[in-house]
């Protein structure tokens, strides 16, 4: 399993030479994010796709 410093060090890696320092912030930020969403469905705290398909419903018109 790949610690937080490893996955950030990929990170930075993975990104172009002239990245910039909002570039590598906003990464961050969505790195943190998809960490955050992990733990939530570890702990059971997600929901189901048809779930998300009846959310997803009021906002988006057909």
């Amino acid at each position: 399993m790949s610690t937080l410093k490893d996955n950030i060090a990929k990170m930075i890696h993975n990104l172009p030479e002239d990245s910039t320092l909002e570039d590598i912030q906003y990464h961050l930020y969505v790195l943190e994010k998809i960490r955050k969403g992990q733990k939530s469905i570890k702990d059971g705290k997600g929901i189901s796709n048809e779930e998300a398909k009846v959310r997803l419903s009021k906002w988006i018109t057909k």
